[in-house]
């Protein structure tokens, strides 16, 4: 085992925790029997834990099909030059078990020992029974043979391509297989490189909102179950009388979470590390659409308490977000950020506006953020190529990954404490191109598109790319930083003028350590606190005076 002497061993970070009062610095460096990953929650927020102390997850996705030996070489130039802590990478069902009852681990050895040369953490995305909601990434001998592994059936009797959450065998066979993999990863992983699995991949069904089968039929006209008339406070019958509209959409995401929860139940019971599931979302948070026309059974946003009543051992319900509409990405960071789901953003859009909700994310406490697809290797045909290296698209995800990595631990724990706020830039013009955040006794206005000197008002960037993120480090003082952004704080009432009594713009080393650069003063603070493109961070301590 290779262990890097610039990380901390999960001894190191929880003393530095403990004694200092921040946090270690990437706390990536691994050490054999390290504590299990876990998922934590305290007064309706919720922490990583990873080699026993909190840990802001910040990751990318490789793409579907580079999950394979020789793809590698293509992938870990991205994420070093990403200056990512984690990265997620699909095993696909196929790839494990192309023969029933034949195992093959040879790809997760390779990435676990590469994994650790790069020093980032692993999440596995288990490509079994769903794949964007299809069989594709099942073996051959489970997606093609339709008699031992039915798929939905339509209403006129024709088969859907999706296969059925009613069938008993394919749930053995793919918990067998995935119980084959996390016992693996028990015996190969003692100092816990990976850190969550996901369970499926964006289950449900497009194009039917639920299978018609004859035993799905069957169930459909029996009860609603307990669990889920207690989660929805509905009165017992069939579905449809409980449900009425939704009656199809909340019945398919209940067999479906029934699914995944069995799989994840047995995985858990070989080695408990966060499990959760991702969703592939409604085109937005606002309006209603019918099931038929999004992954309907998934956790998407429409069911999320369909979810949490039918599938109880998982960590975490976690959205894939693709649309980079300020309001839409909002809405449905509102709709997972609650007090029984910790706040996981495992895919987001690889296209740079994407990258400022980032601090958005952050800053109301999600435990991990990730754009899907950067490497060197071909996208979806569909869409763009994958950015480069040096190309422009890349460049904001990087940024924003090198100004936090050093304060992974640290934001963490902050967050943990309900001690973060963040924001990022707007697009619609009714916003005027600012944010406005409630921070105590305290009001900060990050504007975008401002001058450094002067009142002159916002205009927004060149494109929609300002993100700001603040945390409290102790009374009246703050740590600051962002992008093309202006920061203002002012009093919460009207009672006092404010003052910047210091401003230190600095960093942190590798041990969790501020150290001081230079003091702003003048020109740097006459107008407000003005983040550029340069990575800038501050320790500030407000004052005040009174008014008269």
């Amino acid at each position: 085992m290779k262990i890097h002497h610039s990380r901390r061993t999960a001894l190191a970070a929880t003393v530095l925790l403990t004694l200092s009062g921040m946090g270690s610095s990437m706390g990536s460096g691994i050490a054999a029997d390290t504590p299990l990953p876990r998922i934590v929650s305290r007064d309706g927020r919720h922490a990583l834990m990873v080699d026993g102390a909190p840990f802001l997850m910040m990751g990318a996705q490789v793409n579907n099909s580079s999950a394979w030996p020789s793809a590698l070489p293509a992938v870990w130039p991205a994420m070093d030059a990403l200056h990512v802590n984690t990265v997620e990478v699909p095993i696909a069902w196929e790839q494990i078990e192309p023969v029933e009852g034949q195992f093959d681990f040879s790809f997760l050895d390779l990435l676990l020992d590469q994994a650790r040369a790069h020093d980032v953490r692993l999440v596995l995305a288990w490509f079994g029974t769903w794949k964007n909601t299809s069989p594709q990434y099942a073996p051959a001998w489970v997606k093609l043979d339709n008699r031992r592994f039915p798929r939905m059936v339509k209403p006129d009797g024709t088969l859907h391509y999706a296969l059925s959450p009613h069938a008993d065998t394919t749930l053995a066979a793919d918990r067998k297989a995935f119980v084959a993999l996390v016992d693996h990863l028990k015996r190969v992983d003692a100092q816990n490189s990976v850190i969550m699995i996901q369970v499926e991949n964006e289950p449900g069904s497009y194009g039917l909102a639920r299978d018609h089968s004859t035993k799905a039929k069957a169930l459909f006209d029996g009860p609603v179950p307990a669990a889920l008339l207690k989660q929805t406070g509905k009165a017992a019958g069939t579905w449809a009388q409980a449900f009425g509209r939704d009656a199809d959409l909340y019945f398919h995401a209940w067999h479906v979470a029934r699914y995944v929860d069995a799989v994840a139940t047995a995985g858990k019971a070989v080695k408990s590390i966060p499990m959760y599931a991702n969703a592939a979302l409604t085109g937005d948070p606002f309006t209603y659409q019918e099931p038929s026309t999004y992954a309907s059974g998934g956790p998407a946003n429409t069911v999320i308490s369909v979810w949490k009543a039918a599938a109880p051992h998982l960590d975490a319900l976690a959205p894939d977000l693709y649309n980079p509409d300020h309001k839409a990405y909002l809405g449905f960071l509102n709709l997972y950020d609650r007090a029984d789901n910790p706040l996981l953003i495992v895919e987001t859009g690889h296209a740079r506006e994407y990258a400022r909700y980032f601090y958005e994310a952050v800053g109301r406490g999600a435990i991990g953020w990730a754009p899907f697809g950067f490497d060197h290797l071909r996208f979806l045909p569909s869409l763009p190529v994958t950015p480069k290296l040096g190309d422009t698209e890349i460049a904001p995800f990087a940024a924003n990954f090198a100004l936090f990595r050093p304060i992974d631990r640290l934001w963490a724990k902050l967050a943990w404490q309900g001690k973060t706020w963040g924001c990022a830039e707007p697009n619609d013009p009714a916003d005027k191109h600012q944010q406005v955040m409630q921070i105590g006794k305290y009001v900060a206005t990050a504007s975008f598109g401002r001058p450094d000197f002067g009142n002159a008002p916002p205009k927004g960037n060149e494109y929609p790319s300002g993100g700001v993120a603040i945390a409290e480090l102790g009374p009246d003082e703050f740590l600051v930083t962002g992008f093309r952004a202006r920061i203002d704080f002012a009093p919460q009432g009207d009672d006092a003028n404010l003052i910047f009594d210091r401003v230190e713009q600095g960093h942190y080393d590798e041990a969790g350590r501020w150290i001081f650069e230079r003091i702003w003063n003048g020109d740097q603070v006459d107008w407000g606190l003005n983040f550029t493109a340069a990575p800038q961070m501050l320790r500030v301590k407000i004052a005040s005076y009174p008014k008269r």
